[in-house]
């Protein structure tokens, strides 16, 4: 019974075995065709490139003009705006004279080409361009040679009288020239120094606030040393225009006056030359 029993153990044993085998060796063959297979697949799956992505970094500049205004205290601000309107001022006088000297000098030639080509003075007068410098003198020097009475003027014969009379209009004319330019000459010699003004109340700020933290640190520094720095680079900026314009224009005004005194030299002469034709 026993034997028989080992017997029936044993074929059950080989049965199973048998059967093992053959899913072992099925497994095993379809395992390489898999691996292939998510090989393949593997480049479709695989992730897009990422794309590098830059960020521009806006840093605000604490020591610029603008902050100058902001945390400058009120000395700073007042003499910021006597800078500006300085500088104003000597624009609008650089500008109005160059426009003033230039129509004086189309004046001059069109006086030459008209006035002296007129059959009488007063036509010539009128030949002239109504409100301008030669005109003036026209009309005075006209004026004088046919008024000349009175028992104030008895005295003075009417040579002097006309010459008198043509020179104040062209002195006139000389001073109108001549308006601004003190102007211009101020702000080109006190310009400088009010920024240095600036530059000193800038530093002591400084001195002060390294007083008080306590430390020499760039921080404590460098915005009052900045602001002192602006109102110099300011000042200079201000001056220099107004020097340069007012040198310029000087030596233009004196090529116009030499203009206005040729006409009333030639004036001056026709004037004379009519009394004694009468």
């Amino acid at each position: 019974m026993t034997t028989r029993l080992s017997s029936m153990i044993a074929a059950l044993t080989l049965a199973a075995t048998l059967v093992a085998a053959p899913l072992s060796a099925i497994a095993q063959a379809s395992a390489p065709e898999a691996a292939p297979a998510a090989t393949a697949a593997a480049p479709a799956a695989a992730p897009a490139p990422l794309q590098a992505t830059t960020t521009k970094e806006t840093v605000d500049n604490p020591y610029g003009l603008q902050a100058l205004w902001a945390q400058g205290d009120w000395v700073a601000k007042g003499t910021l705006i006597i800078l500006v309107i300085m500088s104003l001022g000597s624009w609008y006088i650089l500008v109005t004279k160059l426009y003033e000297s230039i129509k004086i000098s189309g004046e001059a030639k069109a006086a030459r080409s008209s006035f002296f080509k007129a059959g009488t003075l007063q036509e010539g007068a009128k030949r002239l361009k109504e409100g301008s410098a030669f005109r003036f003198i026209a009309e005075t020097g006209i004026d004088a040679g046919e008024h000349h009475e009175g028992a104030l003027t008895e005295n003075i014969d009417r040579n002097t009288w006309v010459t008198m009379s043509v020179q104040r209009s062209v002195e006139e004319v000389q001073s109108r020239l001549q308006d601004g330019l003190a102007f211009l000459g101020t702000v080109g010699s006190t310009a400088p120094f009010i920024g240095l003004f600036g530059t000193v109340w800038g530093i002591l700020n400084a001195l002060t606030a390294i007083g008080i933290a306590g430390q020499a640190s760039i921080d404590k520094v460098a915005g009052p040393v900045g602001e002192s720095l602006l109102m110099t680079a300011i000042g200079l900026a201000v001056a220099v225009p107004a020097v340069l314009g007012y040198n310029w224009l000087v030596r233009r005004n004196k090529v116009t006056l030499d203009a206005v005194r040729g006409f009333a030299a030639d004036l001056h002469g026709v004037l004379m030359g009519a009394k004694a034709a009468r």
